[in-house]
């Protein structure tokens, strides 16, 4: 999920240094999910890897979309399209993993990639409104229109619609954290943006084990918003662009022929 290295125009630009972590952490916890999941047999009995480090990769995804949509490119809806392009490009290997059900889903960076260009438009809306170039009834009917886009989508895409808000969400408490004054009302206002966001990844699973992991992921997401990022060194061994760009459809390249040769793929 690249991103190009200017920032939005005014925008304050915290530290990215986390990032190049979370790249790490984030295809580790996502391969170590899809493997538990798709590949270790089910004598292991190693679902307990499923539902609590595979819980880290999606809202950790999310947040680094989020957090490069608001402070490191100029054009979030060009980002999202090279999402979307990623995502085209893992559909096809991402369908050929064993599913309990045989409905349509699109994989992750849909989701994601939706989640961004929604994030995006609610802000471009909001700065119009707030410059008065756009009225309260033309506001309210943008984001109306854009809930109902939410709603059917939410039926095809990966993580559904709690999956749909989390970035739009992650880029009204970054915002806010990143922005907050020294006024108790500014404060708090920092502070309510940010239980949205917990929220959603607490409904996002069914086991406790996973709604623990995820709720913990985005509390220190948040943390790092609040200011912890500055103190995070930069990453001695950065990830290879290529990789990082090729991993998601790569890795599902690579279950799927595995699963073909061990004869799991009719």
């Amino acid at each position: 999920m690249s991103t190009s290295a200017t920032a939005m125009p005014g925008a304050i630009r915290p530290s990215s240094s986390w990032t190049g972590w979370g790249q790490w952490l984030a295809l580790v916890t996502m391969t170590i999910d899809h493997l538990t999941r798709y590949v270790v047999p089910a004598s292991w009995d190693l679902t307990w890897a499923e539902t609590s480090i595979g819980r880290i990769a999606f809202p950790l995804f999310a947040a680094m979309v989020a957090w490069h949509a608001l402070f490191n490119t100029r054009n979030p809806l060009r980002y999202a399209r090279r999402i979307l392009v990623i995502g085209v490009i893992a559909q096809f290997p991402y369908m050929l993993m064993p599913r309990a059900s045989d409905a349509l889903i699109l994989n992750i960076c849909f989701t994601l990639a939706a989640g961004l260009a929604w994030g995006a438009w609610w802000r471009e809306l909001l700065e119009r409104h707030r410059d008065q170039e756009l009225s309260s009834g033309w506001l309210a009917s943008g984001m109306a229109a854009s809930l109902v886009v939410w709603m059917l989508l939410g039926n095809w895409v990966e993580y559904g619609h709690h999956g749909l808000l989390l970035v739009p969400l992650y880029m009204l408490a970054m915002h806010h954290l990143s922005h907050t004054g020294e006024t108790l009302t500014e404060r708090l206002l920092a502070v309510s943006a940010t239980l949205p966001v917990l929220i959603v990844a607490g409904l996002m699973n069914s086991s406790d084990m996973a709604k623990s992991f995820t709720v913990a992921t985005c509390l220190l997401i948040l943390l790092l918003s609040a200011g912890a990022a500055r103190h995070v060194p930069e990453i001695t061994m950065k990830m290879p662009r290529r990789l990082w760009l090729a991993w998601y459809p790569g890795h599902f390249a690579a279950i799927a022929l595995w699963l073909w040769l061990a004869g799991g793929l009719s």
